[in-house]
């Protein structure tokens, strides 16, 4: 599995036994294990482990689906195959008898005790084999097509089928995968669910097309179809809520016209998707067994304090703020402060991210640290914004900073920002209250021996809506960059 970035954002799981709840609620594998616990020696499977079609109705009627519904049998047989395939019944090869289709034993399977007594992990991995299960029936191709070659041909040829299987797969990764990032990259978790055509775009339609060409467009309808029959069997699972596509708009579909909403119209006719909390853990996994680097927020709670600042230095603030809360409880006020204090030194590139996340964790410390951010007081590094803490701490005897470490932190901060944010607005609007409340504030900043001070004030420069108060900011990074040899 393979998605964009290569290093994504942290994800925000929730606890594993309350997902371990879910994964029991979920209609698919609560089915599986009452399928489980009513089959026995008496059951009669096929070949393949499968329930024969004579054993289906009773197997429906135990999981209470409507005798009536031409689907029940399905549904029978995909929680039976479920089952099988994590485990919770195994099947035993056995003698063909009398001439009937039973080629096997079935007994209970050892997984199906660790849903009532196992460990959260026990009941997430039953589920994600049932994941795998779902997953390899989402990317086969259509049934009935299948039969209809199998008649014709006798066999399978998949080249006349049109099923490249890595193509299939490779695709709903990365369907799953931009579902993933859209979620782990929305820190308020206040994204709704995707919309379908929107979903099957990103997939199809180049980055750099303008108007997708008719051709595209007919593209984007037959994956919105392909991921709306995919969708339909992952939402049993938990893994989406997915509100699929009107039936209305089939008739379109099949007309070849691309289904793409208007404007004005109602998107939600199209199809809506979102991972649930269980979704995200199972599609995590996943990567994770891909190879993929999908960080969780707790990775680094026992790690040491220089790992922490270096490893959410790219986070988003939230999950940042949440990694270093975990940090934080596994640790002494005191010794936190200074062990954070400690990391945060450095003139290298990434040192002013460092210091913005440990000022960051430090605002949440309280009074007991005072004595780590004091010893820091004299450091040309530190001395600034332990001050900031102190005096927000209300501390006593706090000593007024020179005018060359305001001006040091000044660059730092700005420096952080721009590692954190980029050009954003906020960090405009820091500049352009910076050159009011100090109107000689170029002609001083370019002197500051920072490592960062000449792309400071070239950033400055740029964000600067003011073309006078831009143009001296350029003039004080030429002077910088001059007394810095560069």
């Amino acid at each position: 599995m393979s998605v964009s970035p290569a290093t994504l954002p942290p994800v925000l799981l929730h606890p594993e036994a309350e997902l371990a709840r879910a994964a029991l609620a979920t209609p698919l594998l609560s089915r599986a294990a009452r399928l489980a616990r009513w089959a026995g020696p008496d059951t009669r499977v096929g070949a393949g482990g499968e329930l024969v079609d004579e054993q289906l109705p009773a197997a429906a009627a135990e999981l209470g689906l409507d005798a009536d519904d031409p689907d029940s049998a399905a549904y029978a047989g995909e929680a039976w195959r479920v089952a099988v395939d994590t485990g919770l019944v195994e099947v035993t090869d056995g003698d063909e008898a009398d001439g009937e289709d039973a080629l096997g034993t079935v007994t209970v399977g050892e997984d199906l005790a660790a849903l009532t007594s196992g460990s959260p992990q026990d009941v997430l991995g039953v589920w994600l084999g049932a994941l795998d299960t779902v997953y390899a029936d989402a990317t086969v191709p259509d049934m009935d097509n299948l039969l209809d070659v199998l008649e014709e041909n006798g066999e399978v040829d998949f080249d006349e089928l049109g099923w490249d299987p890595q193509a299939e797969a490779d695709f709903l990764d990365g369907v799953l995968g931009n579902l993933y990032l859209l979620t782990v990259s929305d820190a308020a978790g206040s994204e709704g669910p995707v919309p379908l055509p929107a979903l099957a775009a990103s997939m199809i339609v180049p980055d750099d097309m303008g108007e997708p060409t008719d051709d595209v467009l007919e593209q984007v309808s037959d994956a919105m179809m392909k991921l709306d029959d995919q969708f339909r069997l992952f939402e049993p699972l938990g893994l989406v809520e997915y509100q699929p596509v009107d039936e209305a708009l089939m008739v379109d579909i099949d007309e070849a016209e691309a289904p793409l909403p208007e404007d004005d119209e109602d998107v939600s006719r199209y199809g809506l998707v979102r991972l649930t909390p269980l979704g995200l853990y199972g599609v995590r996994a996943r990567m994770l067994e891909a190879g993929v680097d999908a960080p969780a927020v707790g990775d680094l709670a026992d790690k040491g304090a220089d790992t922490l600042l270096d490893g959410t230095a790219g986070f988003p603030q939230a999950a940042a703020q949440a990694e270093i809360e975990l940090w934080l409880a596994r640790h002494e006020p005191l010794d936190a402060a200074r062990e954070l204090l400690a990391a945060a030194r450095g003139g290298d590139e990434g040192a002013p991210l460092r210091r913005l996340r440990c000022q960051q964790a430090l605002s949440l410390v309280g009074v007991e640290a005072e004595a780590a951010l004091r010893d820091v007081l004299d450091d040309a590094e530190l001395g600034g914004l332990a001050r900031v803490w102190l005096a927000e701490h209300g501390a006593a005897d706090v000593p007024a900073p020179s005018e060359a470490m305001v001006f040091w932190l000044t660059i730092d901060t700005i420096a952080a920002q721009l590692a954190a944010e980029g050009n954003s607005d906020e960090l405009q609007g820091l500049v352009e209250g910076l050159s009011e409340q100090h109107s000689g504030f170029f002609a001083a900043a370019w002197r500051v021996e920072h490592p960062a001070t000449a792309d400071v004030l070239e950033a400055m420069g740029r964000l600067h809506p003011d073309k006078k108060v831009a143009k001296e900011a350029r003039k004080a990074a030429f002077k910088a960059r001059s007394q810095q040899g560069i």
